[in-house]
């Protein structure tokens, strides 16, 4: 794995996010890193995370996913552009879509793993397919169809 997560590249504006965002203290500030071919992300779910006793909330895993997917996204690309991250401009995606399929429950007390691949870029679409998986067994699969923020495009005016 490399020192650097993919999120500690993104600048300020960009840095607030929920999920991903090391500016935002009381969000959940996951870490993505390039492991071979796919991007992986360690997250121990608090016991605020609660569905029911013993499982993790679906939402909370639905936002590890779509944050870990657009980190996902602009790591590929810089990787397929063969830049460094803190190259300019920089790769920042939103997402178009996501679809999160929950194959078991997934406990609380466990470290969570998510894996995440691109399978197809089109332009300016990225379609990124993420696992989850806690002691070892998958517990939800996702396909996330992100959009790279254009250029001079200012979304947060």
């Amino acid at each position: 794995m490399s020192e650097k997560a993919v999120q500690d590249f993104y600048e300020g504006k960009y840095a607030v996010c929920y999920g991903c965002g090391r500016l935002n203290p009381q969000g959940l500030q996951i870490k993505s890193y390039w492991e071979g071919d796919e991007v992986v992300c360690h997250f121990r779910p608090r016991p605020y995370h609660t569905a029911v006793p013993g499982y993790t909330y679906g939402g909370l895993l639905a936002s590890l996913v779509d944050c870990h997917a657009t980190g996902t996204a602009a790591a590929a690309m810089y990787r397929q552009e063969n830049r460094s991250m803190d190259s300019e401009p920089p790769f920042r995606f939103v997402t178009g879509s996501l679809n999160v399929r929950f194959e078991a429950p997934t406990p609380i007390d466990s470290t969570l793993m998510l894996r995440a691949w691109v399978n197809e870029v089109d332009g300016r679409k990225v379609k990124v397919a993420v696992s989850v998986s806690a002691d070892g067994k998958i517990t939800v699969r996702a396909e996330v169809t992100v959009f790279q923020i254009p250029e001079g495009m200012d979304i947060f005016e």
